[in-house]
């Protein structure tokens, strides 16, 4: 029997306005698993430079192309170059909702930093959310990869409850927005508590996330490898996830999200109908590992939507994204 999500009264409203149900799917155990689809007719909005004939998909270049804007402050956590945080803050008295965001760029610094969301998380404070733009070191980096990529990843979302207090952010149900590699690391994040403590990953009070945006995640790392390109992930797997051994023959026990299941945790994926980096299956598939292990899961699939849009401010996919994080933390006026 069909089930559909019930996300209270008022925001419900809101969110279905803007995502068209096309199906929706029950799955076993405790969770369900929802699929929308967002009309394409709100793909390019004017006051955000797309032009009305950009049938195409966006490129780096005409996201770059924008004007990059600035955070309000960069918190050093920690000693490393890389253990800094860009915060964002939107206008009145805190304590704001918070969003811990987590960019992409396929595990490897030589290809994206945290500042490839800095048009993201500008966005999202002008709608009312503070933003926790983390950065971590890169597989390419010294002491990045397995396990270091994950226990900056782990430090800098803690961080949160040493310095947001008295940045005006809130540090209690907070939700996590994780781009490409980051919807891995965000979901990962949110997932810590699952870690069992011979693990080098293991962290005994992680901060709590409440929801997450899987923004054309790889969230399930095994199955990700077939259907992205190989220099996103087949080619860095080994130093990404460790190299196996007699205690840790699985690899992906303690750094794949689709291991951890079920965490209790909102995991919404947003995908691109014609993303060639993390194409709907992988939404779709993460969504129903989740929903059949208990937790509450949806996939919204984004028409004329490649890679690009789901961080660019004014595409559909990233009003559909900035939607449902506010129904996440609850961001709506009366």
């Amino acid at each position: 029997m069909p089930l559909s999500r019930d996300i209270g009264q008022g925001s419900t409203m809101r969110i279905f306005a803007l995502l068209i149900i096309a199906a929706i799917a029950a799955c076993g155990g405790g969770g369900q698993v929802s699929t929308s689809t967002v009309p394409a007719t709100d793909t390019a909005p004017p006051e955000d430079d797309l032009t009305p004939e950009a049938a195409s998909l966006m490129t780096w270049a005409d996201l770059f192309a924008r004007p990059m804007p600035a955070p309000d402050r960069t918190v050093e956590t920690g000693e490393s170059a890389t253990d800094v945080v860009d915060v964002w803050l939107p206008d009145g008295e805190g304590p704001h909702p918070t969003v811990i965001v987590v960019h992409g760029g396929c595990w490897q610094k030589s290809i994206a930093d945290r500042t490839i969301m800095n048009y993201a998380a500008d966005a999202l404070r002008k709608e009312g959310m503070a933003v926790w733009n983390i950065e971590y070191r890169g597989v390419d980096e010294e002491g990045g990869g397995y396990p270091g990529t994950y226990q900056d990843v782990g430090q800098a979302v803690d961080a949160l409850r040493a310095f947001g207090p008295e940045l005006g952010l809130r540090t209690d149900g907070v939700a996590a927005f994780g781009h490409s590699a980051g919807g891995h690391l965000a979901l990962w994040a949110a997932s810590r508590h699952k870690i069992p403590a011979d693990s080098p990953l293991y962290s005994p009070d992680p901060l709590p996330i409440a929801g997450v945006v899987n923004s054309g995640g790889l969230a399930d790392l095994e199955a990700s490898v077939p259907h992205t390109q190989p220099e996103c992930l087949a080619n860095v797997l080994t130093s990404l996830t460790g190299a196996p051994s007699e205690t840790r023959a699985n690899v992906f026990s303690d750094t794949s999200p689709a291991e951890l299941l079920p965490a209790g945790v909102w995991a919404y994926s947003v995908n691109g109908a014609d993303d060639p980096i993390a194409p709907p299956l992988l939404g779709e598939g993460y969504a129903q590992k989740a929903a059949s292990a208990g937790d509450d899961a949806d996939v919204a699939i984004i028409p004329e939507t490649g890679h690009v849009e789901l961080i660019t401010p004014g595409t559909a996919a990233f009003k559909a994204e900035t939607a449902i994080l506010k129904d996440m933390l609850g961001v709506w006026e009366d």
